[in-house]
């Protein structure tokens, strides 16, 4: 019996790899996330068992308990299962509960990775996580925790100068944009994708002091990604500007 776990990408279905399609395409039966294209279910073949197990925040879905459950029934009426999971299984995706749960019955696993939004939906809206002068790393932090909250990697993270990526964070902006406040932080850049990849993507760019009214005008929803630093201001700057940015900090560099 066997387990594959497969990363459908940010939400552009081109950007799944070429090994998971290959994988999608010898499936006998799929657990797939709402977050994965549904456009990818057509790589299967016609008698794949296509199984929707969620999850999206603010949704009825199939609970983690339920899923694995699954994986187990499955792998062992068809022999194999594909776990189809938006993003990247290992970036806050639960892939390797899944793969502990499948061995604690007896199922082997194999992992394809994907591409993660984290940093796939900041580059599509123009936006690098890491630039020279500009920002030297960057974080990447679920907004909501098991226990519901705010991580509190955030006011870590808000107290350094790397870019800070939150998943998940949307229903949390206020608390967020609170943390940074308290720092000071009242111009920092910052900026909010929804739907990052796909057609009907929106971005809205502020800064601390003004990004909740703003994203209220704009009526952002998830599932979306926030994007805080230097970095973030970018797509809004002229080439002469960021041109400028960089040789200023290069100078204090030196």
């Amino acid at each position: 019996m066997k387990l594959t776990l497969i990363g459908a990408g940010p939400g552009d279905p081109d950007l799944i790899t070429l090994k998971g399609i290959k994988a999608l395409q010898k499936a006998r039966v799929v657990l797939y996330d709402s977050l994965a294209h549904p456009s990818l279910l057509d790589c299967c073949p016609e008698d794949c068992v296509k199984i929707l197990v969620g999850k999206r925040f603010g949704k009825t879905s199939c609970g983690q308990d339920e899923i694995n459950d699954l994986i187990v029934e499955k792998a062992r009426q068809y022999g194999e299962v594909v776990r189809l999971k938006g993003g990247d299984s290992f970036i806050f995706g639960r892939g390797y509960e899944e793969i502990l749960f499948a061995a604690e019955h007896g199922i082997e696993s194999e992992v394809i990775p994907g591409i993660s939004s984290s940093y796939a939906a900041p580059a599509l809206a123009g936006i690098p996580l890491t630039s020279r002068g500009m920002s030297e790393s960057f974080w990447v932090i679920t907004g909501t925790t098991k226990q519901h909250a705010l991580s509190n990697d955030v006011r870590l993270a808000a107290q350094s100068t790397a870019t800070v990526v939150i998943l998940m964070g949307l229903h949390k902006l206020q608390e967020i944009v609170s943390i940074y406040s308290e720092l000071g932080k009242f111009d920092e850049a910052i900026s909010i994708i929804q739907n990052g990849t796909l057609e009907n993507q929106k971005v809205v760019t502020g800064k601390i002091g003004n990004i909740v009214p703003l994203s209220q005008v704009a009526e952002m929803a998830s599932p979306a990604i926030i994007v805080i630093g230097k970095v973030a201001a970018l797509p809004d700057l002229s080439y002469e500007k960021v041109r400028e940015m960089m040789q200023n900090s290069q100078s204090v560099a030196d």
